[in-house]
């Protein structure tokens, strides 16, 4: 498995988890207010993933 493949597990885990927490009421973050301030992220997240995903090596 590529590393692409282990953080895309990584964020839906941690989605996943968000998301239960926020449905048992042990967290009370809203997501809209989460968003709004933290977008910019993944940005930053596609970049830095775009940078050390290794190209192409064909001759």
């Amino acid at each position: 498995m590529h590393m692409r493949g282990h953080i895309a597990a990584i964020v839906l885990v941690v989605l996943g988890v968000f998301f239960l927490l926020t449905n048992l009421g042990l967290i009370s973050i809203s997501l809209r207010e989460l968003l709004r301030v933290w977008w910019p992220v993944a940005l930053i997240a596609v970049g830095l993933a775009l940078f050390f995903t290794p190209g192409d090596k064909k001759k």
